[in-house]
């Protein structure tokens, strides 16, 4: 069985002006450069009077080695979406006034994500003492990448609005 190990857990969340669009966009390009495959598993909107409620559910994943497979799980949660417009540079512009946007973001590491271990008894038994004593160095350094990528990419989206805010 795979054993699946929740690294990390981080959020951004903003409310005010942006551009829900562009940073739809810039978060799949940003898990997309990192060579993440991406799955969006759900897509809901919800209107209701002059705003609408927004679900997305990503799955990503990335093979990190023959062993070891990194997956992030992605959900935007938005309350409130209404469309304004706004002055970029003199010109008028569409954008959107979030009364509350959240991203929640889940890094986990996948060890023996094939299963090439789970054959027999003593497979599992080899496959225990191989986590124990061979690769708790290379287990801790794959953590810290997956970390890493969850932190950046929270990091990334949080300059991102505030950054289409701001204009």
């Amino acid at each position: 069985m795979v054993e699946k190990d929740t690294v990390i857990k981080e959020n951004v969340k903003f409310s005010g002006v942006g551009n829900f669009k562009e940073a739809y966009n810039h978060a799949h390009d940003l898990l997309s450069e990192e060579d993440y495959s991406i799955t969006e598993n759900t897509y809901s909107e919800k209107v209701s009077g002059n705003g609408k409620d927004i679900d997305i559910v990503w799955s990503c994943s990335k093979k990190l080695t023959d062993y070891f497979k990194s997956s992030i799980a992605v959900r935007w949660k938005i309350i409130g979406m209404s469309d304004v417009e706004g002055e970029i540079d003199g010109k008028k512009v569409r954008m959107n006034k979030f009364a509350d946007f959240k991203i929640d973001i889940k890094g986990v590491l996948e060890k023996d994500y094939s299963g090439k271990w789970e054959g027999s008894a003593i497979h599992k038994f080899f496959k225990e003492i191989y986590h124990k004593y061979v690769i708790p160095g290379r287990t801790e350094e794959m953590e810290e990448k997956v970390e890493n990528i969850v932190k950046g990419f929270k990091e990334e989206m949080k300059s991102f609005l505030e950054l289409t805010a701001k204009r």
